[in-house]
């Protein structure tokens, strides 16, 4: 069952984030709630020529214009960032074009599962409660916190521009823009939201929406955006991908992400098809569509879903998603450890193929799509984690990841509902800390950290009902506390029971023998283990150090389930993982 919050204290401390307070402490609004652009009362963003037209900060600094229309976030433009649609002030340089949070009332309608804000603070991290109002009268305050435009983190961001005006001259210092989001209440209709008040630090809102709900729809297939790396070029170019369903349905819809980006990207055309082998599909691929559209242009951090289409996907069972690229992408967000062999035309697009004959070449990661969804099926459950959880040390092209395992375990039985299984995983993903900065090209496709990527990879996912929970070891190799593990693992748990997701942990395996997985290192597995086990208070525990274990040398994993580097299990440890969870704690 999911767990609903609303009108209940919670203070989370998050990262860019915001949090559900107490009902008691909402004001009355002071004037009938009015849309936003008729609120703004501060100007952000200047043209090159006349950078003294805005001044977004009290000292004369402002946004580029150039810049945000570089990154396709032009004037008037709708874009999707985690699943929340958000339109861009239709505004002119060196017009209101945001309104500086002290109170208002905001008109905003609409039901779904979170409230999505464009926002940026200005003289440090700006944050404060406001309020949501429902159309039955009742009401719920939230904590809404918005990063530093300039000293924010980079890995939470949506976007990130590479200049700042100033009326002196232009900054080669880097802005940013954040979308944060509020949980609702379920199936309650918002009226309208009021602003947290002035605070000392500005709280400037660009934007705000309803995120709608992914009623009808389960994740069947997912994964996460471990990094923005340098690719081919690729110019007019198909890329067909694998991937592997859990679930299956009588229609899908597919996700692209330019995650991390500092550019749009062009898709000409999309199909999708089921693998008959290698390049090759088992009947003609079938068209996709955006927005009625063949193609579709993703701005830089958004993020683009097609349109339902009617086609038979098949549980447990490889799709090949193709997409044309009709421009030259010399860089893209990537899933880096797909173990998975996809593939790239010759020029041209051969999204329409259905023989493999155009498809010369292989890669062995999954740029751009991070989601398949499919109609129908009672919604899904995402397992957050590292290279484990990721599949690395598996055989290839075999599925045998332990989330794949687990989800045709889920196919063959009827004692709880056939949950869609969506992997996120992220090879040498850590906890508390970013492996990959968040920003621009990097060869480090470590992803940003857990806590810094749970809105994108967890809350944003399509009819997410619970969470697994199993990481930290990278974090311990890597010279982090207990402590500080624990702290974010809490975290992670606060944050998601806040949205009624169910939450259940993993304890962290054992790796002696891996040159850091050091005796030190593993007495701080073990404090974490031991927490897990005993005071977390999840909703359920998988003990993963106990099934992989060596009983005669329990930091050390038993040699039948090791791949043969210690730290990660084989194709028989990761299916000894799958089988050892007791199903029902999925589903409460």
């Amino acid at each position: 069952m999911r767990r609903r919050i609303w009108g209940v204290t919670v203070v989370l401390g998050l990262l860019a984030g915001v949090a559900p307070v107490a009902d008691a402490a909402a004001a009355e609004p002071r004037h009938k709630p009015l849309p936003l652009e008729r609120l703004f009362d501060n100007r952000a963003v200047s043209s090159d020529a006349q950078p003294g037209a805005a001044d977004f900060d009290g000292s004369g600094a402002s946004l580029s214009a150039q810049d945000l229309a570089a990154a396709g976030w032009t004037p008037g433009r709708s874009l999707t960032v985690d699943a929340a649609r958000l339109k861009l002030p239709r505004t002119t340089p060196g017009e209101p074009d945001n309104v500086k949070a002290n109170g208002q009332s905001v008109a905003v309608r609409g039901r779904g599962d979170a409230l999505a804000f464009l926002v940026a603070g200005t003289g440090g991290e700006a944050s404060g409660t406001g309020t949501v109002r429902y159309r039955d009268g009742s009401r719920a305050g939230f904590r809404l916190s918005a990063p530093d435009w300039r000293s924010g983190p980079l890995a939470t961001k949506a976007v990130a521009l590479p200049h700042i005006n100033t009326p002196g001259g232009q900054l080669a210092e880097k802005a940013r823009l954040y979308v944060v989001t509020v949980p609702l209440a379920f199936g309650r209709e918002v009226a309208s939201v009021q602003l947290p008040p002035d605070s000392g630090a500005d709280l400037h809102v660009f934007a705000v929406s309803v995120r709608a709900a992914a009623t009808g729809w389960t994740g069947s297939w997912s994964a996460s955006t471990a990094g923005y790396t340098a690719v081919g070029p690729w110019s007019d170019r198909t890329l067909r991908l694998v991937v592997h369903t859990s679930t299956g349905g009588p229609r899908v819809r597919i996700r692209l992400d330019n995650t991390f980006a500092g550019t749009p990207v062009r898709v000409g055309s999309a199909t999708v098809a089921v693998q008959e082998a290698g390049a090759g599909a088992r009947g003609a691929p079938v068209a996709l569509s955006f927005r009625g559209a063949a193609g579709t242009e993703i701005p830089a951090g958004a993020q683009a879903f097609s349109d339902p289409l009617g086609f038979d996907v098949p549980a447990d069972s490889n799709l090949l998603v193709s997409f044309h690229l009709p421009q030259t992408v010399p860089a893209a967000p990537v899933h880096s450890q797909a173990i998975q062999r996809s593939y790239v035309s010759e020029p041209g697009d051969h999204t329409g193929d259905t023989a493999p004959g155009a498809y010369t070449s292989t890669i062995s990661t999954w740029p751009f799509l991070t989601g398949v969804d499919v109609g129908g099926g009672p919604g899904s459950v995402v397992m957050l984690g590292d290279s484990i959880t990721d599949g690395v040390r598996s055989t290839q092209d075999a599925n045998r990841r332990w989330p794949n395992v687990l989800a045709r375990r889920l196919l063959a039985q009827d004692e709880i509902p056939h949950y869609g299984v969506i992997n996120h995983g992220i090879s040498a993903n850590r906890v508390v800390t970013d492996r990959y900065p968040g920003d621009g090209i990097s060869t480090d496709t470590g992803g940003v950290s857990a806590l810094h990527r749970l809105d994108r990879d967890v809350l944003a996912q399509t009819s997410a009902r619970t969470v697994v929970v199993f990481e930290g070891v990278n974090d311990v190799r890597w010279g982090a506390t207990a402590g500080q593990v624990i702290a974010g693992l809490r975290e992670i748990a606060e944050r998601a029971r806040a949205r009624g997701l169910r939450v259940v942990a993993a304890t962290i395996a054992p790796c002696e023998g891996e040159k850091l997985c050091t005796a030190a290192a593993d007495a701080e597995r073990t404090a974490v283990n031991e927490w897990i086990r005993t005071d977390a208070g999840f909703d359920g525990v998988l003990d993963f150090d106990a099934v992989l274990r060596d009983p005669a040398q329990p930091a050390r994993m038993l040699a039948a389930y090791d791949s043969g580097d210690h730290l990660h299990p084989g194709d028989a440890g990761l299916a000894a993982l799958a089988d050892s969870v007791d199903l029902k704690v999925l589903a409460g």
